[in-house]
């Protein structure tokens, strides 16, 4: 005998009715959710550099996926949907070539890189200038180390001569400063035993004593200076007189900088040069976007993080954000900077 299967009763029909309505409600808000997320990518450098240690921070503070608690909340105060994510790269030359390219929304330069490919100038010259290069802001002073064994007998830029250093890979900002430093100097590749090591193989094969030295510009301390040092395998060469005198009169994107002694364990106050770090965009990212990033960025929970992230964060400061600029503002980031006052509108 067949039994018949009973009638669902009403009570249990809304209820699956519901369920169905809940799960096709919960499917809505996440595809909507994920359609809402605007990746944003930030090119740094090596992982053993400033860049980034400081564009990790600075992604976090951006950064505010959907379903983050609110700034008010004490949750993101970033841009709501954007995730941003920091890259390691080859440094300030091939961060410009990948916003040029669309490899990359933003990254970080020198500001000597940053002018040169803007105009077309020096290391671009051939491939042209990259017009769509905007700035967001002016970070924090990047500073030239000439790295050397402390057994090498270098102890002037003078006795490098012959010996076995690295310049940095090419594409990087480091290599084209130190070319310049040469330059300056007197000095020529042919003087010298080079090598192209990137600054975290470079620290490697000083302590190896596969190399004697290398350049290396960043914002201090940096790692791979910092741990040489702990061990006390290093010393920093000076980079001054006549020949730091002819650099800063022929390229005016440098400074003057000393090294406060201390800043690595065992080495004292070094005179030396400095280049600004900036944050560069592409201009295709919309003024909108790059609005509420300047904004996220001078928030003040993204100063908290800054100065509890990196020593160098603390020198990221609104009063210095448009200092020495090597390309023009984007249009998101001008708009902020007069709304706040750091800018005064033009005619």
């Amino acid at each position: 005998m067949l039994r018949r299967t009973p009638a669902p009763s009403a009570g249990r029909r809304l209820f699956a009715i519901l369920a169905g309505l809940s799960l096709l409600l919960v499917l809505s808000v996440s595809l909507v959710a994920a359609q809402d997320i605007r990746f944003f990518r930030i090119g740094t450098g090596s992982t053993a550099g400033t860049y980034f240690p400081v564009g990790g921070i600075i992604a976090s503070a951006i950064s505010s996926p959907p379903g983050s608690r609110d700034c008010e909340r004490g949750g993101s105060c970033g841009v709501p949907g954007l995730v941003a994510v920091a890259q390691s790269t080859r440094g300030s030359v091939d961060n410009v070539r990948q916003i040029r390219d669309g490899s990359l929304e933003s990254g970080f330069s020198q500001s000597d890189v940053a002018f040169w490919a803007f105009n077309g100038q020096a290391l671009f010259e051939e491939e042209g200038a990259m017009t769509g290069l905007r700035a967001i802001a002016n970070l924090y002073p990047e500073t030239l180390h000439l790295v050397v064994r402390f057994d090498s007998g270098i102890k002037s830029i003078g006795d490098i001569k012959g010996k076995r250093i690295s310049l940095d890979r090419k594409g990087s900002g480091t290599r084209v400063d130190a070319l310049l430093v040469l330059k300056a100097f007197g000095i020529s590749e042919d003087d010298l035993q080079v090598e192209a090591l990137g600054s975290g193989a470079a620290a490697d094969a000083l302590r190896e004593a596969e190399i004697d030295g290398f350049f290396f510009v960043a914002g201090t301390p940096a790692v791979a200076v910092q741990e040489l040092a702990e061990e006390a395998l290093v010393e920093l060469v000076p980079i001054g007189g006549d020949g730091a005198e002819r650099l800063l009169a022929d390229y005016p994107f440098f400074a003057k900088h000393v090294l406060a002694a201390g800043t690595y364990p065992g080495i004292g106050e070094t005179e030396t040069i400095s280049v600004g770090a900036q944050w560069l965009v592409s201009e295709s990212v919309p003024e909108e976007i790059v609005y509420q990033i300047t904004r996220s960025l001078w928030h003040p929970s993204t100063r908290q993080l800054l100065d509890k992230g990196h020593p160098k964060g603390q020198q990221i400061v609104i009063e210095q954000a448009l200092e020495g600029l090597g390309v023009p503002l984007h249009p998101g980031a001008e708009r902020y900077y007069q709304e706040t006052g750091a800018l005064q509108p033009g005619p």
